[in-house]
C-alpha cells in the first residue's frame, strides 16, 4: 500500500543523508594524499559545492527551492487531519485506503494504516447500515456528496452507537478526483440530548393535551391548526379528525363570536390579550359557554401573526360564584343577540361592540380590523352618515326618544340597516349605544312584492282590456268569414275583406301577448325534454339571429323532464334570442345553456323569491350593450321599450314573463353595461303521476293497418244550441254561422235568460256560453244547469284561459272550451266535436 503523503518527507531525508556522507567520504580520501597532492582536488571539489550554491540561492529566491525551515502548509494540513475528532480516511479508485487518521484507526479498531478496511468492508455484517453504505458507494462512484446516519450495534453488554457517514470526492478537478474522502463521526451524544429533547417536548404536549383547560390555535386564514385533547373532548371531536384539517374558527364558535377573533393590527411587535366570554359549540350542535384568553402576537408590519393561541377556561363551578353566573348569562346575551350592538362615545368612536356588529363590519370597506376605536360613522355611506351623527349628538344631549336612522352601508354591494340609538349615563367616556338592524333582505323582498303588486295591477288591467277587445275582434273575424264566403277570389273586394282579416289576426295576436302577461292566456301544457325542444327550434333561431352572430347550445346531461306549452315555450326562447339579436348589432354570441339545479343550489335564489326545489334551467346570455341599470327592473312591464319607434311593441318581454310564471317558473336577468345581458329561467321538474303513466300506455296501442285519414271534415250537423253572450252583435253573428250549419240557435244575453229558458221548457243539446257575463256569469250559470239536466254538455268560450275560472267550478265539472278569438270554422268544429263525443 503506498504511503499516500509521508512517502515525500522519508525521500527527502535520505537525499539529505545520501549527500552527507559522500562530502564525509570524500573529506576522508583527500585527508589520505597529502596536502600537495590534494589540493587541486579540495579546490575543485570547493568550486564544485559554490556552484550548487550559487544555483541553490538563484533556486531558492524564484521558489523552485524551499528552505527546510519554511512551512508550505503540507504539514499544518497533517496535523489537522490527525487531531480532527471525526475518523478520515481516504480511497482511490479500487477502493483500497490511502490514508486514514487515527480517529477513523480508532473507530473501525484498525492498527496501521496497512491493515486499515474500507467503510464497506468495515460495516459489512450489520444489516441495518448495508443500505446506508449502498447508497454512499454509488455517491462515491458518481462523484457526489452524500450523508447518512445509522445505527450501530455495539457488543452485548454496551449500548449500541450513531454513526454519521459522509463521502465527497477530493478534487472537482485534476488527479486528485481519483481519490475520495470518507468521513466517520461518533454522534451518539447528539442523538441523545435530541431524544431527550424529544421525550421533554412529549411529555409537555402530553400534559398540555389532558390539562384541565382547552387550548386551541388558529392561523390568519380562520383555519384550526391545533386544538388538544381536553377541549376535543368539550366540543366532541375526535383529535385524529381535526389534525387533518378542515376545521375552522366558525365551526367551533358559536354565532358571531367569531367575528370578535378576527384579524385586527396593533403596533409592531406588541402582544395583546384579550378576555371574552363567549359559547362554543359541539359537534351536535350543543352550546358550551366559556371564557376565552385570546393571545395575539403582531408582526412588524403590526398585522396579527400566522397563528394565535386561545386558552379556555370551562366555567364549571361558576354557580358557587352568583357574580360570575350573572356576568357569564349577561355577556351571553350580549354576544348572541340578534341585533348589532357597540357602545360609542360623543364623537361616535366604538367602545365596545358585540359580535354581531363585528361581524357586520367585517363585510365594509376596510372591514379587516375590529370594531373598537373606529368610527361607527364608518359604518355607514357617506351620503347618510349626517342623520347617523345628528342622533348620536342628541343621544349625547341626554335626548330620548330619538328617531330611528335608515341607512345605507359603507358596502360594495348594496345593504342596508336601520340604527336606534340610546342615551346612557356618561360612563368610561361611553355615551350612547347604538343598535343596528340590517334591512337588506327586507327591503329587497319589500321591493320584490311592490314589483310584483305592480305588475299583477298592470297585467289585471292588460287582462281586461284584452278581453274587451277579444269580443270585437271575435265579431270582426266572424263578419269576414261571411263576407269572404259570399264572395268570390276575382269579386274585386274579395282582397280588401282578407286584408281585413289578416289585420284581425294580427290584431289578435298582440292580444295573446297582452293575455300571456297576464296569465290568463289558455295554455295546453305537455311533458317536454328541453333538449329536444331546443335543437328543434335552434335551426329557426340561426335564421332569426343572422349569420353575425354565433349560436352555442350546450345541453346539461340527463335533463329533468318538464311540463310546458310547447308553442308558447318557444315563444319565450324566439323573443328572448331577437332582443339579443338586437343588442349585438356588429355581431357576438348567443349562448343557450340547460342544466338541472337541485333543491340545495335552487336555496341561493330564496332571497328572489323562489321556493326551494327542484328546476331545470335554460339560460339565454348575449354579449351585446347591456341594459343599464336605472331600467332593468321595468324591462318585462308592457309596452315598455327601448327601442326606436316602429321597431318594438314592447310586448316581448312581458310576454317571455307571463308564460314562465303561468307554466309556474321563474325569471331573473343579469346584466352589465358593454358586457351582455343573461336571462336564466327556471321551470319545475315534472314528475309523472299514476294517471299520466296510464294514460302514456294507453296511447301506445297498435294502429290498425289499413285505416286511413279523412281527406276533409264535415262541420254541418243536426240539434239545437242555446248561445248565451252578452256582447249582442257577437251573439248574433255567432247564432247566424251555426244555423247556416243546420243547427236550431236559441238565443240568451245572459245566464237568467239561459235559465228561464230552460225553465219555460226549452229542449237544448248543448250550451255555448260566454265566461264574463252581467248578472251570472258563465261557472254560475253551469252550476244552475248542472242542478237541471246533470249530463247536458256545454262549450265555455272566452278572452281569459281556461284556468282563470276552472277554479270557480264545482269539483269534476265536465265542460269544452274555446279561446277567443276563434273564426266560424273554429266554431262550428268544436259544436261538432261537443255533440258528437
Amino acid at each position: 500500500m503506498d504511503a499516500f503523503p509521508g512517502s515525500e518527507r522519508r525521500g527527502s531525508i535520505r537525499f539529505v543523508l545520501a549527500i552527507a556522507l559522500a562530502l564525509i567520504a570524500a573529506a576522508s580520501g583527500l585527508m589520505l594524499l597529502g596536502r600537495e597532492a590534494a589540493q587541486p582536488y579540495v579546490l575543485a571539489l570547493l568550486a564544485a559545492l559554490g556552484t550548487v550554491g550559487v544555483f541553490s540561492l538563484l533556486a531558492t529566491a524564484t521558489g523552485i527551492l524551499r528552505l527546510a525551515g519554511r512551512s508550505d502548509g503540507a504539514s499544518v494540513y497533517r496535523r489537522v487531519l490527525e487531531d480532527a475528532f471525526d475518523g478520515i480516511a481516504v480511497t482511490d479508485q479500487n477502493g483500497r485506503v490511502v490514508y486514514a487518521n487515527p480517529t477513523y484507526r480508532q473507530l473501525v479498531d484498525a492498527g496501521e494504516v496497512g491493515d486499515v478496511r474500507p467503510v464497506e468492508r468495515v460495516f459489512i455484517g450489520d444489516p441495518d447500515v448495508s443500505e446506508a453504505v449502498y447508497r454512499l458507494l454509488k455517491a462515491a462512484r458518481e462523484g457526489r456528496r452524500l450523508q447518512e446516519e445509522v445505527r450501530v450495534s455495539g457488543v452485548p453488554g454496551e449500548p449500541a452507537r450513531w454513526l454519521q457517514l459522509r463521502v465527497r470526492p477530493l478534487g472537482r478537478t485534476g488527479p486528485d478526483t481519483r481519490f475520495t474522502v470518507w468521513t466517520v463521526a461518533d454522534v451518539s451524544r447528539e442523538r441523545e440530548r435530541q431524544e431527550n429533547v424529544f421525550q421533554e417536548l412529549q411529555h409537555a404536549i402530553d400534559y398540555l393535551d389532558h390539562a384541565p383547560a382547552g387550548f386551541f390555535s388558529v392561523d390568519a386564514s380562520g383555519s384550526i391548526g391545533y386544538i388538544n385533547a381536553t377541549l376535543a373532548e368539550w366540543l366532541d371531536y375526535d383529535l385524529a379528525e381535526v389534525g387533518s384539517g378542515g376545521l375552522g374558527l366558525g365551526d367551533i364558535v358559536s354565532g358571531n363570536g367569531a367575528a370578535l377573533l378576527g384579524a385586527t393590527t396593533a403596533q409592531p411587535g406588541e402582544v395583546k390579550t384579550e378576555v371574552l366570554d363567549l359559547d362554543l359549540k359541539t359537534r351536535g350542535g350543543k352550546t358550551l359557554p366559556v371564557r376565552l384568553y385570546h393571545k395575539v402576537a403582531y408582526g412588524a408590519d403590526g398585522a396579527s401573526g400566522a397563528s394565535r393561541t386561545l386558552v379556555l377556561n370551562r366555567a364549571r363551578n361558576e354557580g358557587f360564584d352568583p357574580q360570575r353566573a350573572a356576568e357569564v348569562r349577561f355577556m351571553r346575551f350580549f354576544h348572541n343577540t340578534p341585533m348589532a350592538i357597540a357602545t360609542v362615545d360623543r364623537a361616535g368612536r366604538i367602545a365596545r361592540t358585540n359580535g354581531l356588529l363585528a361581524r357586520m363590519m367585517q363585510g365594509l370597506k376596510g372591514g379587516e380590523e375590529r370594531p373598537e376605536g373606529r368610527s361607527i360613522l364608518a359604518v355607514v355611506a357617506e351620503r347618510d352618515r349626517a342623520a347617523l351623527e345628528s342622533a348620536i349628538a342628541r343621544a349625547a344631549a341626554g335626548q330620548g326618544d330619538i328617531p330611528p336612522v335608515d341607512a345605507a352601508l359603507a358596502s360594495e354591494t348594496e345593504r342596508w340597516a336601520r340604527f336606534y340609538v340610546t342615551a346612557v349615563e356618561e360612563e368610561d367616556q361611553e355615551t350612547a349605544i347604538v343598535y343596528a338592524l340590517e334591512t337588506t333582505e327586507q327591503r329587497a323582498l319589500q321591493k320584490q312584492v311592490d314589483q310584483a303588486q305592480k305588475m299583477d295591477s298592470v297585467g289585471k288591467l292588460a287582462g281586461g282590456i284584452a278581453h274587451d277587445f277579444n269580443n270585437v275582434l271575435s265579431a270582426v273575424m266572424m263578419a269576414t268569414d261571411f263576407l269572404l264566403t259570399a264572395h268570390k277570389p276575382t269579386d274585386p273586394s274579395f282582397q280588401d275583406i282578407m286584408q281585413i282579416k289578416q289585420n284581425a289576426n294580427r290584431a289578435a295576436a298582440l292580444v295573446r301577448q297582452l293575455l300571456a302577461f297576464s296569465r290568463r292566456q289558455t295554455l295546453r301544457p305537455q311533458v317536454l325534454d328541453l333538449g329536444e325542444a331546443l335543437s328543434d327550434i335552434s335551426m329557426l333561431l340561426r335564421r332569426l339571429i343572422g349569420e353575425k352572430v354565433a349560436l352555442d347550445v350546450v345541453h346539461g346531461r340527463d335533463l329533468w323532464p318538464i311540463k310546458a306549452d310547447i308553442s308558447q315555450f318557444e315563444q319565450v326562447i324566439v323573443n328572448l334570442a331577437v332582443n339579443a339579436r338586437d343588442a349585438m348589432p356588429d355581431g357576438g354570441r348567443l349562448a343557450l345553456r340547460t342544466a338541472n339545479v337541485p333543491e340545495l343550489e335552487s336555496r341561493r335564489f330564496a332571497s328572489k323569491g323562489m321556493p326551494a326545489g327542484e328546476y331545470v334551467m335554460i339560460e339565454v346570455a348575449d354579449t351585446g350593450t347591456g341594459i343599464p341599470a336605472e331600467i332593468i327592473d321595468r324591462i318585462f312591464e308592457p309596452f315598455f321599450s327601448t327601442k326606436e319607434v316602429g321597431k318594438g311593441t314592447g310586448l316581448g318581454l312581458s310576454t317571455v314573463y307571463g308564460i314562465i310564471k303561468q307554466t309556474g317558473g321563474f325569471v331573473y336577468v343579469e346584466s352589465e353595461l358593454g358586457k351582455g345581458t343573461t336571462f336564466r329561467i327556471f321551470l319545475p321538474r315534472h314528475v309523472p303521476t299514476l294517471e299520466e303513466i296510464e294514460a302514456a300506455n294507453a296511447t301506445l296501442a297498435p294502429i290498425v293497418e289499413g285505416a286511413k285519414a279523412p281527406t276533409g271534415a264535415d262541420h254541418t250537423g243536426q240539434g239545437t244550441i242555446l248561445l248565451v253572450e252578452d256582447e249582442e252583435g257577437l251573439r248574433g253573428l255567432n247564432a247566424r254561422g251555426l244555423s247556416s250549419r243546420g243547427y236550431t240557435v236559441c238565443e240568451a244575453g245572459n245566464g237568467i235568460e239561459a235559465i228561464e229558458l230552460i225553465d219555460a221548457g226549452q229542449k237544448v243539446d248543448l250550451v255555448v256560453s260566454d265566461v264574463v257575463m252581467p248578472e251570472m256569469d258563465g261557472p254560475t250559470l253551469l252550476k244552475e244547469l248542472r242542478k237541471r239536466h246533470p249530463d247536458l254538455k256545454i262549450i265555455f268560450v272566452s278572452g281569459y284561459a281556461e284556468e282563470a275560472f276552472a277554479k270557480n267550478l264545482p269539483e269534476g265539472g265536465q265542460f269544452s272550451f274555446l279561446a277567443k278569438p276563434f273564426t266560424l270554422k273554429q266554431l262550428v268544429a268544436a259544436v261538432k266535436e261537443t255533440m258528437g263525443s
